[in-house]
C-alpha cells in the first residue's frame, strides 16, 4: 500500500487528483499540499516524524517554487519519493525524466491513466526485504535450554573462554569466547567498550564523564569504558542518538543522556 502527496497550487485540480487517487485501492493515503513550498515544509515535518513517503504527484507550474525545482530538492532527501509529474504543459517532459519521473501526466487526467501511473509508481518502489531472524542464544541450566533472544542482552561480559550473558530476568553463562560473539553479532547494535565487555547500544540509558573517566548505565548496571575504546563509543553512542530522534541536545552538565556528547 502507498502513501503519496499531491502538490498543486489550483485547489480545484488538488481536489480532483487527490479523489481519484484516493479511489485507487493501491493507495493506503493521500495527503495534500497547496504550492511547492507548502509541498516542501510539509516533506521535511514528515521525515521529522519518521513517515513513509512513497511517491509524490507533482504540478509543475507554481509560483514561489516550482515543480521542477522542487522535484531537484527532494532529490537530496536521504530517501527520496518517487515523483510523477502532473501537468497541462508537454514542453517540460525531457526535464522531468532527467530527474528521474516515474510517469508525466497531462492534465485534464483521465482515471485510466491515472491507474497507470499509480502501477509505474508501484513497481518503481522496492519491495521491503524480510527482516534477518534474530540471533538466539541456547543457554543449558540444570538440564533443560533456555533460549536468549539478542535483544534481551544489556551486555555480554568475558570470562576466560565464557561470556556470561546480562539481561533484565538474570545472567546466563555461555562457552563461547567474547571475540567470537562480537564478530557473531557485529552490525547488529553491539559494541565493544572494554576489552572484556560487550555492550547493547539500544539499552544504553546514559553515557557519563567524571574526571576524564567515562562509564556508561546499561540496564541497572554502570559500566566503564576503557580509553582505548572511548572515542568509538562516543561516535556509536551519537550516531544511535541521531537515528532515534532528531530531538534538541542536552544543557551543560552531568548526567549526558545516551547518544550526546560534550
Amino acid at each position: 500500500m502507498l502513501r503519496v502527496l499531491a502538490v498543486d497550487d489550483e485547489v480545484p485540480a488538488l481536489e480532483e487528483i487527490a479523489y481519484l487517487l484516493r479511489q485507487d485501492p493501491r493507495i493506503e493515503h493521500v495527503a495534500t499540499a497547496v504550492g511547492g513550498v507548502t509541498a516542501l515544509q510539509d516533506m521535511v515535518q514528515m521525515i521529522g516524524r519518521g513517515e513513509r513517503l512513497d511517491g509524490v504527484f507533482l504540478d509543475i507550474r507554481m509560483p514561489g517554487l516550482d515543480g521542477l525545482d522542487l522535484a531537484r530538492l527532494v532529490a537530496g532527501f536521504p530517501h527520496p519519493p518517487r515523483l510523477v509529474f502532473v501537468t497541462a504543459h508537454e514542453d517540460c517532459a525531457v526535464q522531468a525524466f532527467e530527474l528521474e519521473a516515474v510517469d508525466y501526466l497531462l492534465k485534464p487526467v483521465r482515471a485510466g491513466r491515472l491507474a497507470e501511473a499509480v502501477r509505474r509508481l508501484e513497481a518503481a518502489i522496492p519491495a521491503a526485504a524480510d527482516p534477518a531472524p534474530e540471533d538466539v542464544i541456547p543457554v543449558e541450566l540444570a538440564g533443560r535450554t533456555r533460549f536468549v533472544p539478542q535483544q534481551a542482552v544489556w551486555f555480554a561480559e568475558a570470562k576466560g573462554d565464557y561470556v556470561r550473558l546480562h539481561t533484565v530476568e538474570g545472567s546466563y553463562l555461555v562457552r563461547m569466547p567474547l571475540a567470537a560473539l562480537e564478530k557473531r553479532w557485529a552490525g547488529s547494535g553491539f559494541i565493544r567498550v572494554h576489552r572484556s565487555t560487550l555492550v547493547s547500544v539500544r539499552h544504553v540509558s546514559e553515557l557519563r564523564f567524571d574526571g576524564g573517566r567515562v562509564t556508561l548505565q546499561v540496564g541497572t548496571e554502570t559500566l566503564p569504558v576503557s580509553r582505548r575504546h572511548t572515542r568509538q563509543v562516543r561516535e556509536q553512542l551519537v550516531r544511535q542518538f541521531r537515528d532515534r530522534t532528531a530531538v534538541p541536545g542536552p544543557a551543560k552538565g552531568r548526567p549526558v543522556p545516551s547518544g550526546a556528547s560534550r
